[in-house]
């Protein structure tokens, strides 16, 4: 597979059809509009920038969003682990019957939360006040009673750690004043201050020393005990018409299905009124430039031509090559590994699709990795599962489908070495019968590592070479004969030189590779750096290339730890020697050794993909093709 090939877009149109061929842009799903720049800088300065109404789209999709949270909390909806797309058709999706319905429900929903979230807020008040009144209850003092006409009545609170009755006694010792202790807790003491009108200003003073701090109730009338009680009142009413509103959205539970089709109706509108504004208008026309994949020409050809539009398409200018956008053409097999490539970062527009020159070593290197029977049915079974079940898409879906295929390669593996959660059959036998069982195997991690660890790095051998030939191959084709002579070819010598050695059979070929390492750099070097060019390919080569080898001892190492972790956790539930202990402990066991693997192989297989590998070869730094498309979260769209 390749990159699709694009086409650059320039279309001019009424500006009367800005609905109808953004619409028709928009079930096509193929076209990414993008503004004018550099040379068309005409353009922009003639034309202003089209309106939208995408700011109302937002507003709607938060508020569509909202509603759908509170339905999880309120009428205890669940989406579960994964969302099961249901199927829809394109013009029930696009149709207008639904939305004014589900715009009702959505706004209905709004407005108990935001009734909700009143009386919450009420409620916060209320109880705030009610903890403020709680220690005066046993004062039976209404609280505007400010005094008489020569008594003065002041409620206030000192420290918790206060001796209240030394402060009695100096207070009663120098001021017509007398302070009584309504309440305390750890915090405070609350008091009650009674002194002469002519005295308040001496008795202030006294307890200043002692942080008395004055408390009022402004607007309160009556005792604290019957504030507390009408608090009280107000509470329970409170509370109630929190359960209304509270099951009034429960009440809509029924809707969640069309709530969540008018979230992927109002994402796809602001896909929509995204990318119109991207339009220029002078209010007579509209223009716009943008990319489609050259496969899909037809189709927009058909609906420019059908909407009278003025276009043109042509293949990008090398200048252009930077800006053009990256999409990946792969099949069944491929697309899965689009997970890794979109981690990594997308291939150049002029580079190669790495994912089918990946594929083959990644499914296979995770399978080695994780080597076991067992652990590869688990995989296949849960993404086949999960992909018909739920049909996720994008990432999850890429996700899924490795998972299947890596399951595959785990099971042939684990068929090869004789693991099936390790050792865990012939544990079974030899507690339950007392005999010996072992699954046939062409070889084993723990017996036969030595072979393994050789067979790891010569798998890492031929990967590094098929690098290197596409690397050859794009180099040719760009013209740069003797860098590809002199990088890949020399070593390419120097390897069948070493083999040749080894193998004893003739050193010539070695001797010929190592002459080609001497003549490279100075056919292609300057001056003095043709004698530094030696030294410079010879280190970095031999320490590049050799290293990389040696990292795919990785491949040994995961698959001896993975058996050695089985069959511990087995060798443990069997001392017992109770079938039941046994189950117990090996699958607890196995679980966890399954869920460290799973991740580890993963990480492990990526790193030799993007570092051993792509760096032969791969050039990133691709712009993803992003098409005014549906993009859809909770249904499948039909045509």
């Amino acid at each position: 597979m390749a990159i699709v090939k694009m086409k650059k877009l320039r279309v001019i149109a009424m500006a009367g059809q800005r609905g109808e061929l953004l619409e028709g842009l928009l079930r096509l799903g193929c076209v990414e509009i993008s503004e004018p720049e550099g040379g068309e800088q005409e353009w922009s300065a003639l034309l202003r920038r089209g309106q939208s109404r995408l700011l109302s789209a937002k507003e709607d999709i938060t508020q569509a969003g909202t509603a759908l949270a509170a339905l999880k909390k309120y009428a205890q909806t669940k989406d579960g682990m994964f969302i099961q797309r249901r199927p829809i058709s394109e013009e029930e999706f696009l149709g207008g019957e639904t939305v004014e319905k589900a715009r009702a429900v959505s706004r209905e929903i709004g407005e108990q939360l935001q009734t909700l979230t009143r009386l919450q807020s009420e409620e916060s008040r209320l109880l705030a006040r009610q903890a403020s009144l709680l220690p005066w209850r046993p004062l039976d003092l209404p609280l505007e009673q400010e005094g008489t006409a020569n008594v003065l009545f002041r409620l206030g609170v000192l420290p918790g750690g206060a001796d209240t009755g030394a402060v009695k006694t100096e207070l009663a010792a120098d001021a017509a004043a007398e302070l009584y202790e309504v309440s305390a807790d750890k915090q405070q003491n609350y008091c009650l201050l009674v002194c002469h009108r002519a005295d308040e200003a001496a008795a202030m003073e006294l307890l200043r020393p002692h942080a008395f701090s004055v408390v009022s109730f402004q607007g309160l009338t009556g005792t604290a005990a019957e504030n507390l009680q009408a608090l009280d009142r107000q509470l329970e009413e409170n509370r109630g018409a929190q359960a209304r509103a509270a099951e009034a959205i429960a009440a809509k539970g029924g809707e969640k299905e069309l709530l969540q089709l008018y979230t992927d109706r109002l994402r796809a509108e602001e896909a929509r009124e995204t990318n119109a504004e991207r339009l220029l208008t002078d209010g007579t026309i509209l223009f716009f430039e943008g990319w489609a994949p050259a496969e899909r020409m037809g189709d927009v050809q058909a609906l420019l031509e059908k909407l009278g539009c003025a276009w043109e398409a042509s293949d990008p200018a090398e200048e252009e090559i930077p800006k053009v956008p990256v999409q990946l053409k792969n099949n069944w097999l491929t697309r899965p590994l689009n997970m890794v490539t979109e981690m990594y970062s997308l291939p150049a527009y002029n580079n190669v699709d790495p994912n089918p020159l990946m594929a083959p070593f990644f499914i296979l290197f995770y399978g080695i990795m994780m080597a076991d029977m067992g652990y590869g049915l688990l995989m296949f079974l849960a993404g086949t599962i999960i992909s018909r079940k739920y049909r996720p898409k994008g990432t999850m879906g890429h996700m899924m489908g490795l998972m299947q295929l890596c399951g595959v390669s785990t099971f042939v593996m684990g068929a090869i070495t004789g693991g099936f959660f390790g050792d865990f059959l012939t544990q079974v036998v030899k507690i339950t019968t007392g005999g010996d069982f072992a699954l046939p195997a062409l070889f084993t991690p723990l017996n036969d590592t030595l072979m393994i660890l050789v067979g790891a790095m010569a798998l890492g051998l031929v990967q590094i070479i098929v690098g290197m030939a596409i690397s050859f191959i794009r180099k040719l084709r760009a013209g740069q004969v003797l860098d590809a002579v002199f990088e890949e070819v020399t070593w390419w010598v120097v390897f069948a030189g070493i083999g040749l050695m080894a193998a004893g059979v003739s050193n010539i070929v070695l001797y010929a590779g190592l002459a080609l390492i001497v003549i490279g750099p100075l056919v292609t070097g300057q001056g003095f750096g043709k004698i530094m060019g030696i030294f410079g390919s010879l280190y970095n080569h031999v320490t590049g290339y050799f290293g990389d080898i040696l990292s795919y001892a990785r491949l040994m190492a995961l698959m001896l730890a993975g058996s050695v972790i089985a069959q511990v956790f087995n060798t443990l539930g069997a001392i017992p020697n109770n079938i039941i202990i046994f189950l117990i402990i090996s699958l607890a066991g196995n679980a966890l050794n399954f869920a460290l693997n799973l991740l580890g192989c993963y990480v492990h297989d990526l790193r030799l993909q993007c570092l051993e590998y792509f760096g032969k070869f791969y050039e990133d730094g691709g712009r993803p093709f992003r098409p005014l498309a549906m993009e859809t979260k909770y249904v499948d769209i039909t045509k």
